[in-house]
């Protein structure tokens, strides 16, 4: 694959202005919704009067004009809160948080996990968290989401698999596609539907620590291996089954080609820079992307924690990934056409420079659809509100 000319980046986008995190939450926690009158029914054991069925309720209409219904009911505070992630020790002891802020996904971070740490525990906690979620004005589900990176690791008695490293070592993509099925499945009959994965980076620099989490360092090998994202997904239309979960293609773009001795971190390569200009980071780190999208058409994509130093533009002015609008919005979501959404890393708006407001509306403009915060969702909700009210962050922006 060639790299295209420099103004296709720029090219204008198109996609609709819908929430599709809603979309992928509403299609994969079907089973939650339970009509009003049939609830009523079910506690008083008499029988109710109909429930009036509001189109984005409908499952029978077609899934944009039910987005355009929803959308066009929900207050700000409602669609900040869809967009706002956090970890789920911040909402365990009191999932009424998860109503009051209308929060619109929770995250398991690394050994995060109920106390008795098997399926049925699993399950009746994100039962328990769907449950506030759908006791919100306007019963909007939310989607969990966990590191499924090679098997659902963080369930005892899961199937764990080689990291990607050895996966791409066996150069079949078939194998990779039913790895995937399979971790999709166990993911989801513990309860998340979301999984932050696969990594389609091409690691270029073998002392980056997380060269295991790639492939290999050939993008024409890691896009042979994105099968494993229809191994997560499913065939079009499939991913509200019971064995799939939604996929996320990250960490875009160039977490693994950063220079050595870049980083701003204790390491010495890790959240680094990519020095390069826009030819070779197409040609490294930005191609793969194009069949995760239009190919295998991923759902989610994670930015990297990384920044990107144009050498045509003149040295010295790193640009964080998550605040590059050009590459998220111009790159990503322009030429390349995703109309997925872009959720946050760990915290990662809080590594854009600038003070805490800067920080949330250069992330959120550059083209953040939901942000990961596990200690500061509030902070988050509040700021955004405040961003949008003043004009700094446009209501478009939050109605894409």
């Amino acid at each position: 694959m060639t790299a295209p000319p420099y103004s296709q980046f720029r090219a204008s986008r198109s996609r609709p202005a819908a929430l599709v995190a809603l979309v992928a939450a509403a299609s994969l926690v079907t089973a939650f919704t339970v009509p009003a009158a049939a609830a009523s029914e079910a506690t008083s054991g008499k029988a109710a009067a109909p429930a009036q069925v509001l189109p984005y309720e409908n499952a029978g209409l077609p899934v944009p004009g039910r987005v355009a219904d929803l959308l066009g009911r929900m207050t700000l505070a409602e669609k900040v809160g869809q967009m706002t992630q956090t970890e789920r020790g911040k909402v365990y002891d009191d999932a009424g948080l998860i109503t009051t802020w209308n929060l619109g996904s929770i995250l398991s971070g690394g050994g995060s996990t109920p106390t008795e740490n098997t399926p049925v525990a699993w399950a009746d906690m994100v039962d328990r968290f769907q449950k506030a979620a759908l006791a919100t004005r306007l019963h909007i589900p939310l989607i969990y989401g966990i590191d499924a990176v090679h098997g659902n690791g963080n369930m005892y008695g899961a199937t764990v698999f080689p990291h990607n490293i050895g996966l791409g070592a066996t150069r079949d993509p078939a194998l990779v596609g039913e790895i995937g099925h399979i971790t999709a499945s166990e993911t989801r009959a513990s309860g998340p539907q979301w999984s932050f994965s696969p990594c389609i980076c091409a690691p270029q620099d073998d002392r980056w620590g997380r060269t295991y989490e790639g492939f290999g360092e050939d993008p024409n090998l890691v896009i042979k291996m994105e099968t494993a994202i229809d191994g997560l997904q499913g065939p079009p239309g499939h991913l509200a089954d019971r064995d799939r979960v939604l996929a996320t293609a990250k960490h875009f773009a160039g977490d693994g080609s950063t220079k050595y001795g870049t980083s701003t971190g204790d390491y010495k390569i890790d959240q680094g820079i990519s020095v390069t200009n826009r030819k070779d980071f197409w040609r490294t780190s930005l191609r793969q992307y194009v069949p995760a999208i239009q190919k295998h058409d991923v759902g989610s994509v994670m930015p990297s924690y990384s920044s990107v130093d144009w050498t045509e533009d003149g040295v010295g002015n790193p640009i964080k990934m998550h605040g590059n609008k050009e590459l998220l919005t111009g790159v990503l979501k322009g030429s390349m056409k995703f109309d997925g959404f872009v959720i946050s890393d760990w915290d990662g708006i809080h590594q854009i420079p600038g003070d805490w407001p800067t920080q949330v509306r250069t992330g959120i403009n550059a083209g953040i659809d939901m942000s990961m915060e596990p200690n500061t969702y509030h902070q988050l909700d509040t700021t955004l509100s405040d961003e949008v009210n003043a004009g700094r962050v446009p209501m478009s922006r939050i109605d894409d």
